[in-house]
């Protein structure tokens, strides 16, 4: 009997500790969570005060780019007012559509994966790859060409007409283009480079002038140069010829000083090249003194450039 009462009390016991256990630990939870709706962790606390930091930077972002469109919209519409009233024609759209592209190129590129971007990566590799030996191969029949010809390689253009190691005195490129004076689309044969009366005007390459005077279409004081080799270079609008008709000249000469005689819209020089008596786009012709690279980006300048200067 004693026994019994021993061993119910024990239970008991027992059974008090386990409730206390279970309420101690149910209220551990409830302060646990009610602290966690109510009060941050030390972890919580930097990681929302950081995101505050975050949010205020994106919004501060935010604004400035609204302002920078604005600004960019204000200048792209003032441009094009100043080139309609210089030019009466509407500005070119490549440079938008360009940069438009490579946006979306970008974005192309940020939503790939890892294993994706590296397959592209490779892929553009290869492809630079082949472009190389191309590349190489034409370098060596190039050198073999020139080889071959000999002395004769000096008898071609190869270097610009002045002094335009930036390219930033280039203003009108080979084709169509729209006259200045009547405002009409015509074939512009030739180059124009803008610069200042009296600047140095030279050879392109070694040749024997054919003439040098007044020239009957609005090209004003020019210069003819033959070649030797069914090219024939012209230099027109010029204030003061230097060499006369049947003087040799070398690649680099001086044969003139620019100016703005002839029917010119302002101080250039008009340069062409003929080959076999049809005139070819002059920017071939600059290989000697300009990089590849200078190449394609003066290219990509003449697309934009729809206005002549005669």
């Amino acid at each position: 009997m004693k026994t019994n009462r021993v061993k119910s009390r024990f239970k008991r016991r027992i059974l008090s500790i386990i409730v206390k256990l279970f309420t101690w630990i149910g209220a551990v939870m409830l302060y646990y969570l009610l602290f966690s709706i109510y009060f941050d962790t030390p972890i919580e606390y930097e990681i929302r005060k950081t995101n505050k930091v975050l949010e205020q930077q994106y919004a501060s972002l935010s604004s400035k780019l609204d302002s920078i469109s604005i600004v960019m919209d204000n200048v792209s519409q003032r441009d094009k007012n100043v080139y309609g009233m210089l030019f009466e024609a509407e500005p070119s759209t490549n440079v938008a559509s360009s940069h438009d592209m490579e946006m979306k190129k970008k974005e192309h590129l940020v939503g790939l994966s890892n294993r994706e971007l590296a397959d592209h990566f490779f892929d553009r590799l290869y492809g630079f790859e082949n472009m190389v030996n191309r590349g190489t191969s034409r370098s060596k029949t190039l050198e073999k060409t020139m080889v071959k010809l000999g002395d004769e390689i000096y008898d071609i253009p190869s270097i610009q007409p002045i002094v335009n190691r930036e390219l930033t005195k280039f203003a009108a490129s080979f084709g169509l283009r729209v006259q200045p004076f009547y405002k009409s689309v015509i074939l512009h044969e030739g180059v124009d480079f803008a610069l200042s009366e009296d600047s140095r005007i030279y050879a392109t390459a070694d040749g024997t002038v054919k003439s040098a005077g007044t020239g009957t279409k609005g090209d004003g004081l020019m210069i003819e140069i033959s070649h030797g080799n069914k090219y024939v270079t012209t230099y027109s609008h010029l204030n003061k010829a230097l060499v006369s008709k049947g003087n040799k000249v070398k690649r680099g000469d001086i044969i003139a000083y620019s100016g703005n005689s002839g029917l010119s819209f302002l101080p250039h020089l008009h340069y062409s090249v003929a080959y076999d008596g049809v005139k070819v786009d002059p920017i071939n012709y600059f290989y000697y003194e300009i990089t590849p690279a200078q190449n394609e980006k003066l290219k990509e300048l003449a697309q934009l450039l729809m206005q002549s200067l005669d």
